[in-house]
């Protein structure tokens, strides 16, 4: 079950799941960021976004920062570094976005992992933890993710996660510089009925 506490306010959530941590990023771990995101470039590439020139310097990290404080302010999303839970080491990330109220009640989960950390088990936890959290704490009725079709790890970690494949989408995002197809995951909170979505808890 994922735990809300509030802590020292330049942190401020804290979520805990099976051997994991999820917290806001801070300015203060940068340089352990820096280090994970340089040591697993070649990992992640063929997955993310193109990374701009100055993905790893100080000032863009600051500016997510910002943006990051910006979005949670607004609940709009909820952006986590996930943190082996016995020393608390930086092993990846994890954002809940694109937050939905209304009759929507909805979000969509995004997740990487540093190399040295992959097949561990850390992410799965990480996104089982999120899930609770956005059921839980947050309200939320629906979770969508999304991957590359050829991504076999990140397909079978959202089925574990109790996530089901609902369909596929052409050209659905701009991966490593190509317009790349996606499988869609949707998952369901198993804490409402068929009357519909509470209303949604604000933090």
């Amino acid at each position: 079950m994922a735990l809300l506490d509030w802590i020292a306010p330049e942190s401020g959530l804290r979520v805990e799941g099976a051997g994991v941590v999820l917290r806001p990023p801070r300015a203060s771990d940068y340089a352990e960021w820096r280090e994970l995101r340089a040591v697993s470039r070649g990992f992640l590439q063929p997955w993310e976004p193109t990374w701009p020139a100055d993905d790893l310097g100080r000032a863009a990290y600051r500016r997510r920062l910002t943006a990051y404080a910006r979005d949670r302010e607004a609940g709009a999303a909820y952006p986590f570094f996930v943190l082996r839970a016995g020393d608390e080491a930086i092993t990846g990330g994890i954002t809940l976005s694109n937050v939905r109220r209304g009759v929507a009640q909805m979000g969509s989960v995004g997740y990487w992992c540093g190399r040295p950390h992959a097949r561990a088990g850390l992410t799965l936890a990480a996104v089982k933890a999120l899930a609770d959290f956005s059921f839980r704490t947050l309200g939320l009725h629906r979770l969508e993710a999304a991957c590359i079709p050829d991504n076999v790890p990140s397909r079978r970690l959202l089925s574990r996660a109790g996530f089901a494949e609902e369909g596929y989408a052409k050209a659905y995002l701009k991966i490593n510089g190509v317009w790349r197809d996606h499988v869609l995951f949707g998952l369901t909170s198993p804490l409402r009925g068929p009357e519909g979505p509470d209303e949604g808890v604000s933090v």
